[in-house]
């Protein structure tokens, strides 16, 4: 999975990667909460330890990254060059505007670019450049952002293809957000207003009317600079390869690929758009005086680089890729098991990955509930999962394919010496233990849930007020409408005795807030827990609503009226 794409399954637990599903999956995760996430197991009340356990020291338990270069999940590790360069430049002061310029020119040589600045991650630094962007160096403009009342530049164009959930970095600085859907749109949208285009490496329209290339010849027409968000790609370097085809400045993670520090990122390009940008990062004070970075990720990140160049790249790709086929080894001695890994193609998310597939009717159990149980249980395995029905309650009729299948996936580059041997077993043990039949018969419904059910969601800190409207129940399933506090939008679920479990999703340009809901009715009420997956969790209680039992008949007017 990019780490771009944006989440279209409405999960339990981010790391599983797996729509819950069934009784085994909700099971195995019950209890989960922001800590003590392994049901039934205390929380360990510190003192924090350092060392091996630091993480169990607080009663945390750490996962095995089988998944990616996740943020949710810790991205990556850093290379021993990173941290040890950060552990001697704690030890020490320095001046950052100076140490910026020292880190900046020593990335120029390092990349070939003008000019390098690190920032706090790849948002960070989208922030930055669109700051730079309308300001121009600009410090009176600076100090007035997000007003940009009387500021020329307040506009950023980008194309439909790369409107995703990061370029809040970019309207955070409250500028005016042009989407463009062709090219003609595109040179229609770029004004004196226009401050910048940004772009989204490895979006669909990647190749198209609006690729790069085209996009930037468009752009430097007008003098327009281009940003590029390459967050988890693989870094390119003499030349860059998205500088080579017209981007101004491009932005990376700095704790993805490059496996620098997980809150740094990586700006390349353009020099006076970096010293703009630089000019409205902290330590100075201004719209970005949030967006620290310091001493010691500025040396780590450089750190990290200078390893890069020294990397044995093709070594560490089949080193991933023995760890895969060590696993596919394995598990492949199961009767009814299949892998395949597929080699990595392009930058973006560079990593082999193998597919685990079985028929869940023979195994009596999908990928989702293996995935869950493997997060929720130690040792903990991050892995998505994919595929399903067959002979599970609820699948539609005539959907199902011939022989069903259904799987898990893991994704190498993040994985530790060592890691394979307990993936592999772990996975072995959870396709071979006995399980109960998918099939089973659900509950007959103990309610009618059609109508309208007023329902109040009780965030951290405020009471929201919804709407449900189930239009239709067909025995255990239900269709309708959850009226949120923005947007309407379709609500599916079902009722099994007096257990709900429905879902909806807030979805507007870039941005998906899901809910969950799940919990129990009891004639006119209902309460329970919502899911918003990576945002975290909510309780709800509804009330149906009762129509009033009075008749009033109605009076067509005859005519006009005679008075108002």
């Amino acid at each position: 999975m990019k780490r771009r794409d944006v989440i279209k399954g409405l999960t339990l637990l981010p790391l599983a990667g797996g729509v819950v599903g069934s009784a085994q999956s909700a099971s195995a995760a019950e209890g989960a909460g922001l800590l003590g996430i392994l049901g039934g197991e205390s929380v360990v009340d510190g003192p924090l330890k350092a060392g091996a356990q630091v993480y169990q020291s607080i009663g945390v338990e750490p996962v095995i990254n089988c998944r990616g270069t996740f943020t949710i999940i810790g991205a990556s590790t850093l290379v021993p060059e990173a941290k040890e360069a950060m552990q001697y430049a704690g030890n020490y002061y320095v001046q950052l505007d100076e140490l910026a310029m020292g880190v900046g020119k020593r990335l120029a040589e390092l990349s070939g670019a003008e000019w390098g600045v690190v920032s706090s991650g790849c948002a960070g630094g989208m922030k930055l450049v669109t700051i730079a962007a309308v300001t121009g160096g600009n410090p009176e403009k600076l100090v007035r952002i997000p007003d940009l009342t009387g500021i020329e530049k307040n506009e950023v164009i980008i194309p439909r293809g790369s409107r995703n959930v990061y370029d809040h970095a970019v309207r955070n600085v409250g500028v005016k957000v042009i989407t463009v859907n062709t090219q003609e749109e595109l040179e229609a949208a770029i004004n004196p207003r226009t401050a910048m285009i940004y772009m989204m490496s490895g979006r669909p329209d990647a190749t198209g009317p609006l690729s790069l290339k085209a996009v930037a010849t468009a752009a430097k027409a007008k003098g327009v600079p281009v940003l590029v968000d390459a967050a988890a790609e693989a870094l390119t370097l003499n030349p860059n390869v998205h500088l080579q085809n017209g981007a101004t400045v491009v932005a990376y993670s700095g704790g993805k690929a490059i496996r620098g520090p997980q809150s740094a990122g990586l700006l390349l390009g353009d020099k006076k758009l970096l010293m703009a940008a630089w000019q409205a990062s902290a330590p100075h004070h201004g719209p970005a005086r949030d967006n620290k970075v310091g001493k010691e990720e500025q040396i780590g990140m450089l750190a990290a680089v200078e390893a890069w160049v020294k990397r044995d790249h093709p070594k560490e790709e089949a080193t991933w890729t023995s760890y895969l086929e060590n696993i596919a080894k394995r598990v492949s001695t199961i009767d009814g098991v299949t892998t395949n890994i597929r080699q990595p193609q392009g930058l973006d998310n560079r990593t082999p990955n193998l597919t685990i597939s079985w028929d869940p009717n023979k195994f009596n159990a999908t990928g989702a509930d293996i995935s869950t149980l493997l997060s929720t249980t130690k040792p903990r395995i991050a892995m998505s999962s994919g595929g399903g029905g067959g002979g599970r309650p609820g699948a539609a009729a005539g959907t199902a394919p011939a022989t069903p299948s259904t799987s898990i996936s893991l994704a190498a580059w993040m994985m530790q010496p060592g890691d394979d041997k307990i993936v592999g077993d772990r996975i072995y043990a959870a396709l071979t233990a006995k399980r109960p039949p998918l099939v089973e018969t659900m509950a007959a419904p103990a309610a009618d849930l059609k109508g309208r059910w007023d329902v109040t969601i009780d965030y951290f800190n405020e009471k929201s007020a919804h709407k449900f409207i189930i239009e239709t129940q067909d025995g255990n399933f239900m269709k309708g409408s959850h009226q949120g506090t923005f947007t309407t939008n379709e609500l599916v679920g079902t009722i099994e005795g007096n257990e709900v479990k429905f879902q909806s999703s807030s979805r507007m340009l870039g941005d998906n807030v899901p809910f969950t809901f799940s919990g129990t009715v009891n004639g006119n009420d209902m309460t329970g827990k919502i899911h918003h997956g990576e945002y975290l969790t909510s309780t709800f209680t509804a009330k149906k609503y009762v129509y009033p039992t009075g008749k009033q008949k109605i009076t067509v007017p005859v005519g006009p009226p005679l008075s108002s």
